[in-house]
């Protein structure tokens, strides 16, 4: 009786996220968690899916969604992080208006093989939490710039190249932006990367607002998906304070 009583004790008195158990049984799990998720509670929720392909046949260009519509409740956030990169966060995106689909699209570098982690934080203040494991070769996020060995990048700098693709009440948006995305791990090429997107409606309301990290790959691919028809505008502004702006 006193050693349970003891235990009881010592759990009462633990902070929240001790108790969490990974599925995945990761060591980086309870870095990562408090470094990016606070002290919010968290549980490991299914309905929160990461598609990624088994194995990265090209570790600079990874496709992964992120996908929460499943929990069938209001979101506020999502994020995403890759475990064992060198730049483990990928995206943060803020949903301003319910028009905005919990579901965003992305192509990443990979350094290694690592888990995928997806967060997403409902109106509850809790983060539901999904992951997808990928095996790559390596190297993705310090191999040379494709893009910058391509003549005259300079002049295609912030061009969007993108549609919008109806799917019953829901219109997909999928573009691509022109942007060498440059990480700072490449030698004598600093940091040069997209840190933002906004989405407009036609009024002029805010719908999301999307932070991006140096994980993502070249020439970013984004997708989205948005209830409710009309025109849709996207502003994008990167660290070196280059705005550009499009609409969808």
């Amino acid at each position: 009786m006193f050693r349970l009583v003891c235990l009881l004790c010592l759990l009462l008195g633990a902070p929240a996220w001790a108790a969490e158990i990974d599925p995945q049984g990761s060591p980086m799990w309870q870095f990562h968690r408090q470094r990016l998720l606070g002290t919010d509670p968290v549980r490991f929720d299914a309905r929160v899916v990461v598609r990624a392909p088994p194995f990265a046949e090209d570790a600079r260009q990874v496709p992964i969604e992120v996908d929460a519509r499943g929990l069938g409740r209001p979101v506020r956030r999502m994020l995403a992080w890759a475990e064992l990169n060198p730049i483990p966060h990928i995206f943060t995106l803020q949903l301003q208006s319910p028009r905005l689909q919990p579901f965003l699209s992305v192509r990443i570098r990979l350094e290694q093989a690592t888990l995928i982690r997806a967060a997403v934080q409902t109106e509850d203040g809790v983060w539901r939490v999904g992951s997808a494991h990928v095996e790559a070769a390596g190297g993705g996020c310090t191999a040379p710039s494709v893009v910058r060995a391509q003549p005259g990048w300079e002049e295609r700098l912030g061009q969007v190249l993108g549609g919008r693709y109806p799917r019953g009440e829901v219109d997909r948006l999928r573009l691509s932006v022109a942007h060498p995305m440059d990480n700072g791990l490449v030698g004598g090429i600093p940091e040069f990367y997209l840190e933002r997107a906004e989405l407009h409606d036609a009024g002029g309301e805010r719908l999301g607002r999307l932070e991006l990290f140096p994980a993502v790959s070249e020439n970013p691919t984004l997708g989205f998906e948005l209830r409710g028809g009309g025109r849709t505008g996207l502003r994008l502004r990167d660290n070196n304070g280059n705005e550009f702006a499009a609409e969808l």
